[in-house]
């Protein structure tokens, strides 16, 4: 698929919504692979999560981000699991809010188990958190640029403390592996405080997420067809039903509308497949958002 039918896609999936703003010139930029003519099995996925805001209000606020989601792949059925924020995040990766119901540090909420993140570097890939803002690998409390301890899950898990050292690493280090062709198997991006809309509005989001997506999109995994790009929220602002947009980006989606109720435990078992291996604790009875959207995995 070319530039230009891209930008004709996303022309006509804003125009059938009434209500968002005009697109971003990010997103009418958007580049896409070539047209496989059937879907490449995924074998790489990224994961934005962004904060407290529903599906309506990304729709409306989201022009890049929801420009995306109406040129690929959208589902309308997708709910957080509670509130805070730390709970949705350990769902994310490990298939269970853990009991947790606060957003106290790891250091209070220290946890045990295994995440999808570690489940891939031990079936033989590669893994990895790009954390926006924070000041060194794994950083275990507040600080840096905005950096909140409560959004990188994987620094609660006290079993794979080794790895979260290794492999969650500041945002610097995404531009490399993405035009390296080096992306890991499975990844998740935390934007910092304003970046993911906490403390920033709606619009300063979706213009970071316009510079760090199209820098995806335009690298070498995605044009190989191999790459999924998710972005969501963990939560909405407690008036929505916890509701929030979840997009989904692969080069083989056009338009796709999913309905059907999905959850954080639907992205943390494809985050599992993606990896080959099984889905983590609740996330083994859920329905796979990749499935979902009639994508395969790799492994």
């Amino acid at each position: 698929m070319g530039l230009a039918t891209v930008t004709a896609l996303l022309v006509a999936g804003c125009a059938t919504n009434a209500g968002p703003p005009q697109r971003s010139d990010a997103a009418k930029d958007a580049p896409s692979s070539r047209a496989t003519g059937q879907a490449t099995k995924v074998s790489k996925i990224v994961v934005f999560i962004v904060e407290n805001h529903s599906l309506d209000q990304m729709r409306d606020q989201m022009p890049f981000t929801y420009g995306l989601a109406s040129t690929y792949g959208r589902a309308t059925g997708y709910a957080a699991m509670t509130h805070p924020s730390l709970p949705n995040y350990l769902a994310i990766v490990s298939g269970s809010t853990q009991g947790v119901t606060d957003d106290r540090n790891p250091e209070v909420r220290a946890l045990h188990g295994p995440t999808v993140l570690g489940q891939a570097v031990r079936a033989g890939h590669t893994a990895a958190v790009y954390a926006d803002g924070m000041p060194g690998k794994c950083a275990l409390t507040d600080g840096g640029s905005r950096y909140a301890v409560r959004h990188n899950p994987w620094t609660y898990f006290l079993d794979e403390r080794s790895l979260c050292r290794q492999y969650d690493v500041p945002l610097d280090a995404l531009s490399a592996a993405a035009s390296r062709a080096r992306l890991p198997t499975v990844s998740l991006v935390i934007p910092n405080l304003c970046n993911d809309a906490h403390d920033c509005s709606l619009a300063s989001a979706d213009a970071w997420l316009s510079n760090q997506v199209t820098r995806l999109l335009k690298g070498p995994d995605w044009k190989s067809g191999h790459l999924t790009i998710v972005v969501t929220a963990d939560e909405d602002d407690r008036h929505h039903g916890n509701h929030v947009l979840t997009m989904v980006a692969n080069p083989a989606l056009h338009g796709v509308v999913v309905t059907k109720p999905l959850s954080h435990l639907s992205l943390s078992r494809s985050l599992s497949e993606v990896s080959g291996s099984v889905p983590l604790n609740r996330a083994d009875g859920a329905p796979s958002l990749l499935g979902a959207f009639g994508l395969k995995t790799a492994s």
